[in-house]
């Protein structure tokens, strides 16, 4: 089995300081009626406005910066109205990225793009899914080797099957985590914001992940299956005790605050209404150890 990181670690945690992100410019949203909440917004016969979401990412961006984060833009394409959530096309490990398959077809013409920019960057690739269906949503760093891999709306058993054989053989432990599928990504219920501190939906994830996480001395603040759907999960992490968050998640952001974070408040509401929040917007490319 091969272990340890490569010679150029790319990311080694899932709360160590974030040093680069993808990005891509929500310029040609639409909504899709792909998940549940943005179901709900067509249902409600409610358009998008592409100026507020621009602004809104924008923010986005000039709180990476503002924190440190280089910010890498891909660029769009008229064609791909959810490629905001560039999370979604894959995640990264110390070895390099890891190449994911899209479930929905409005979305896999994201791949070909998200990789020639890694490509162009420098990024290997380190592992492939080859079968199924798997996306960066359902990927968390529990520690350095171990690897939560949601089994939602987005990933499938065969997608990670397809990556448990590449990312054991690099050293990696995964283990699988079955959620409803109106959850979407294990982002949405499940996140990570500092070491061993995570938010996260008791009623939305199996008993057995929560007493993993437990054993392994992990805190959470508690989120509703209501409060799911508002993204009140969906944070990033940027390390040293900071996270970004979203203005309108306010007890949450109280929360993390006693327990000694700095919380960033993004104006975060339009972006919303597609189905994602500033964790599955990002794609990180370097962050180091915990």
């Amino acid at each position: 089995m091969k272990t340890g990181v490569a010679a150029v670690a790319y990311v080694q945690s899932g709360t160590g300081v974030l040093k680069q992100v993808m990005l891509a410019r929500p310029e040609y949203v639409r909504l899709q009626p792909i998940n549940v909440i943005a179901q709900s917004w067509v249902d409600r016969g409610a358009a998008i406005d592409a100026a507020v979401c621009l602004q809104e990412h924008d923010a986005l961006v000039q709180a990476y910066r503002e924190n440190g984060v280089a910010v890498h833009l891909a660029p769009t394409d008229p064609a791909l109205t959810n490629q905001t959530f560039a999370r979604d096309f894959g995640a990264c490990v110390a070895e390099g990225y890891v190449l994911g398959r899209f479930k929905e077809p409005v979305r896999t013409g994201e791949t070909a793009l998200f990789e020639a920019e890694l490509q162009a960057l420098g990024v290997p690739c380190a592992a492939r899914c080859e079968e199924g269906v798997f996306e960066g949503g359902d990927f968390w760093f529990l520690d350095a080797r171990t690897l939560a891999v949601g089994l939602v709306a987005r990933t499938d058993a065969a997608g990670f099957r397809s990556l448990a054989d590449p990312l054991t053989r690099l050293g990696y432990e995964l283990i699988p985590v079955s959620c409803a599928p109106s959850n979407l990504h294990l982002d949405m219920c499940f996140n990570v914001v500092a070491d061993r501190l995570a938010v996260l939906c008791e009623e939305a994830l199996p008993p057995a992940f929560l007493n993993t996480l437990r054993r392994r001395g992990f805190r959470w603040v508690p989120v509703t299956q209501a409060e799911v759907y508002r993204h009140h999960a969906n944070l990033q992490s940027l390390g040293r005790d900071r996270v970004l968050s979203f203005a309108e998640n306010t007890a949450v952001n109280e929360r993390l605050r006693a327990f000694g974070l700095t919380v960033i408040e993004l104006p975060l509401r339009e972006i919303l209404k597609m189905g994602g929040g500033p964790h599955c917007m990002t794609f990180p490319i370097r962050r180091a150890a915990s």
